[in-house]
């Protein structure tokens, strides 16, 4: 629904004031997830949190550096919380990390663990068991959406995103750098989500309405890595190009 130039959706109805959490990406959807509850009477996005390669101090998936994961939290005013992991932790690694950051966070007053998720009804049901351990519960506001009225939202909120990760399985070295917008909808293969939602790119934001100021980057260097199942499986391998921003 829009509505005097902002983007509302219906979710549970929360008491004034909760507390909340937001899972940071540094990308679009994150982003306009956040946008979303900013604007909505009773929530209150108190803190960030970004899960980190303690190896390479990047975002996970994305690849972007943590100096630009810095410099987004401090244009919002709000504390970064990261959990920085090895490259490839396991699951066991991953649950007691996250746990142990959420039990602090609870201490806290947060209740509430924001995520930019869409459709993966998996990765739901993931996140809400984890969060009940703790006694916290999970809002979703971009879920169901479809995804390229989505695109259309970010463009019209403001949010200013470029691809910095694209899986060779979908998408050609040629889509990084490109900017979220309508004519990067109308370029998109058919077997793409518009969103991404299915991992074929990722993104970062370098500008937003909640923004301060506009990050000013600098593309540099095209990386290609591949990644092969924990169990050794051929079959998943996959291939990643990765733009580096400055």
């Amino acid at each position: 629904m829009f509505n005097g130039g902002y983007y509302f959706v219906k979710v549970a109805q929360m008491n004034d004031n909760v507390k909340i959490v937001m899972n940071w990406s540094s990308g679009k959807d994150a982003a306009l997830a956040y946008h979303m509850l900013a604007h909505q009477r009773g929530y209150r996005v108190t803190h960030l949190l970004t899960t980190l390669s303690e190896e390479h101090d990047r975002v996970f998936m994305h690849g972007v550096r943590e100096k630009l994961l810095d410099m987004q939290a401090q244009r919002m005013k709000l504390p970064l919380i990261k959990v920085k992991l090895p490259a490839s932790p396991d699951d066991t690694l991953y649950n007691h990390a996250m746990l142990q950051t959420m039990e602090g966070l609870k201490s806290q007053g947060v209740t509430v663990a924001a995520y930019g998720d869409i459709f993966l009804d998996d990765l739901r049901a993931y996140r809400e068991r984890q969060l009940a351990q703790v006694g916290m519960t999970a809002l979703f506001p971009l879920w169901k959406k479809d995804t390229k009225e989505l695109v259309q939202m970010i463009e019209l909120s403001g949010i200013e995103a470029i691809i910095v990760c694209v899986n060779e399985k979908y998408l050609g070295k040629e889509f990084l750098g490109r900017k979220i917008n309508a004519d990067f909808l109308n370029s998109l293969p058919p077997n793409v989500d518009p969103c991404g939602e299915n991992g074929e790119f990722h993104t970062y934001v370098y500008n937003a309405p909640f923004f301060s100021s506009p990050i000013p980057i600098t593309t540099g260097e095209i990386v290609h890595k591949t990644y092969t199942a924990p169990d050794g499986d051929k079959r998943w391998d996959t291939g990643f190009y990765f733009l580096d921003v400055v």
